[in-house]
């Protein structure tokens, strides 16, 4: 486990969009560019071994792309080489954390201080939701799945703690990247478990207003 004196000032950042990771998740990422082999080399140097998983957000008006401020770190925690040299590699989400500059240098991939303030409870052993109302969240998960085509082991969700279930949905469900922005920088797991049920009845109501749920 890592506390909060081990968190580093400074980490590299792998901007990815449509790609979540949140604290006590494990995201699979298949890294094949040069400057993201050379990210992971360098990432593996390190005692904490840490990679910063942004989304990239468009800036109206301007045709650019920026980052987002807010992330999530997540440890290396298990890579495999191919043989022509690309890795798959586990990230253990640790902390989010609040980008406040890119770091200037000649490295081919971003770097940025970061600070952590604000998101001590991602160290914790895990979140509870108290209001979460099981039954009803998986029949609209199970209408959303359906309308979507999308097969899933039923028993295992169901036999899911609170987190898992709601941080695996908020990862795999295949929503905007600007969503998942928000389920990432939702305070508390029961703000996530309502913000991931207000995307799915959007979704099912076919991306307008129209109040067709029950």
């Amino acid at each position: 486990m890592i506390s909060a004196a081990d968190l580093p000032e400074t980490i590299p950042l792998f901007p990815l969009p449509g790609a979540l990771l949140l604290p006590r998740a494990r995201l699979p990422l298949h890294i094949f560019e040069p400057r993201y082999l050379a990210m992971l080399d360098d990432a593996l140097k390190t005692s904490h071994r840490l990679i910063g998983m942004i989304q990239p957000r468009e800036v109206p008006g301007q045709g650019a792309c920026k980052l987002h401020h807010i992330g999530c770190a997540g440890r290396v925690s298990a890579f495999s080489e191919t043989e022509d040299g690309r890795y798959m590699i586990t990230l253990s989400g640790i902390s989010r954390f609040r980008m406040r500059r890119e770091v200037p240098g000649f490295s081919p991939y971003i770097k940025a201080d970061i600070g952590w303030k604000g998101f001590e409870h991602d160290l914790d052993h895990g979140e509870s939701d108290p209001d979460f109302d099981r039954d009803g969240f998986m029949s609209v998960l199970a209408r959303y799945f359906h309308q979507l085509d999308l097969s899933t082991d039923w028993d295992s969700l169901k036999g899911a703690d609170d987190e898992l279930l709601i941080n695996s949905l908020s990862m795999l469900c295949p929503f905007e990247h600007e969503d998942k922005q928000a389920l990432l920088e939702a305070p508390t797991l029961g703000n996530r478990r309502e913000t991931l049920v207000t995307l799915i009845e959007f979704a099912l109501r076919g991306g307008n207003n129209e109040e067709v749920m029950q």
